[in-house]
């Protein structure tokens, strides 16, 4: 196993070609992330025991109510987020003509498949740095921050959250050898 940084490891083997990604932050961006949830989490509880000590037809309850919806919406994104960068990871994997990627938190996710005859313009995304859009996928309190990207039966896929940008150059040329290496042994056995 080779180790591209802190976060990224590699793993390459006969045939396979494995990629983790670890979604943690620096101790000191972590604190921030955990206390702003508990912030959070502590606000809405607050708001909630203060709609109960309102009497029964006051409006002010139903305002309070319509916060709180939102309030449970922001809290259910902001602990995906908290939950992600404490025990999550990406990870890749090429082998036997396809890429599997998955996003893992506590070793429970969906992993996708793509057949690697079917992918298309492998490369590094456009991110405008200037775009708000940019600045916001990249902060911590979101999931994601994604650097890499091809095409896949005409959908696009990214994928690489939280990588560098030299991070995910170093990584593109392992990926793009791994794919090579599953086309020539897809078609050298479909002959």
């Amino acid at each position: 196993m080779e180790y591209l940084s802190e976060r990224v490891s590699i793993e390459r083997s006969e045939g396979r070609t494995s990629v983790v990604i670890s979604a943690r932050l620096p101790k000191a961006k972590e604190a921030l992330l955990v206390t702003w949830t508990i912030a959070w989490s502590l606000c809405g509880l607050y708001i909630l025991y203060a709609r109960s000590e309102i009497p029964p037809g006051d409006p002010l309850r139903q305002y309070l109510l319509a916060f709180l919806a939102f309030w449970a919406y922001f809290l259910l994104k902001i602990g995906r987020a908290t939950l992600w960068r404490l025990k999550g990871f990406e990870l890749w994997r090429v082998k036997d003509g396809s890429v599997t990627i998955k996003d893992s938190l506590f070793g429970y996710g969906k992993a996708n498949t793509y057949f690697v005859e079917n992918i298309q313009r492998m490369g590094l995304l456009h991110r405008d740095p200037s775009s708000w859009k940019t600045q916001w996928n990249e902060s911590i309190w979101v999931v994601g921050g994604e650097r890499l990207g091809f095409e896949h039966v005409g959908k696009r896929v990214v994928f690489g959250k939280g990588l560098t940008d030299d991070e995910a150059r170093r990584l593109l040329p392992i990926l793009k050898d791994a794919l090579r290496a599953e086309r020539r042994k897809t078609s050298a056995t479909g002959d």
